[in-house]
């Protein structure tokens, strides 16, 4: 995992990611949930970032315990809990952990790691002990379910320079995206530049952060799996369900316990 990632970027993160569909997204993992897992209630979901799937998975009635490792983040998913009825904030905890090691002395029905947690798992050792984690955390019968970048549209597309531009009341934010390709180790190096004016003062804040972001491979997925004790239920590309092609940039995985 690489620490220190977030640390500014919490900040701006919801503002930069508000055109993202969680509540689409939570009731498609919802299903995948329900169907490999009929009888679940209880979801550990590794990397909660701000709470958004969270949120919306206890509004479909399952328990839903969040961890990450960033600060600023859980800040976020607590405040946005508080500000739930009750009936839904009951059912939602949120706790600072790393998602390679961190054990909780009680296992779920279902594991969940969203957005990409697993790509960020850039060696072979992190990958195998995010799985651990999960497969330790699963009831019999429990399932994993995570997405990542997908290994051949990364390698056939390749990532390009984006911007983009975002504003609320309070900011305008222009974020440029800047990947460079390491083929050998499979992963990208991503580096994000924000340019952030503040509409009061009309100061400007300039910060970077580089995140790498590992592509994943369907067969090494399965042996991934298999070296956590847990078996391959499906692959899919993320959000239609249907099989990944060369033009899947997210794909997701299942495994059971």
């Amino acid at each position: 995992m690489q620490m220190g990632i977030f640390a500014d970027f919490a900040r701006f993160y919801d503002l930069i990611h508000r055109d993202k569909d969680y509540a689409a997204e939570s009731d498609f993992i919802y299903k995948l949930i329900k169907k490999y897992s009929p009888g679940s209630k209880l979801v550990l979901e590794l990397g909660c970032g701000t709470g958004i799937h969270a949120r919306y998975l206890a509004e479909q009635g399952l328990e839903v315990s969040g961890i990450d490792f960033s600060m600023q983040m859980l800040e976020k998913a607590q405040a946005r809990r508080q500000a739930l009825p009750p009936e839904v904030a009951g059912k939602l905890d949120f706790s600072s952990g790393d998602a390679r090691h961190i054990r909780l002395g009680k296992t779920f029905d279902a594991v969940i790691a969203l957005f990409h947690l697993m790509s960020y798992q850039v060696s072979n050792a992190d990958v195998n002990a995010t799985l651990l984690t999960a497969a330790e955390h699963l009831n019999p019968g429990g399932v994993f379910i995570f997405d990542y970048w997908y290994g051949p549209t990364v390698l056939k597309e390749c990532p390009t320079v984006r911007v983009k531009r975002v504003e609320d009341e309070a900011v305008s934010l222009v974020l440029v995206i800047e990947p460079v390709m390491h083929p050998i180790e499979n992963y990208v190096e991503v580096s994000y530049q924000f340019f952030v004016q503040d509409k009061k003062t009309a100061m400007i804040e300039t910060f970077r952060e580089r995140h790498r972001m590992r592509y994943l491979f369907q067969p090494e997925i399965d042996l991934f799996l298999l070296n956590a004790g847990l078996k391959t239920c499906e692959h899919g590309a993320w959000m239609t369900g249907g099989a990944a092609g060369f033009d899947t940039w997210s794909a997701y995985s299942i495994g059971q316990k």
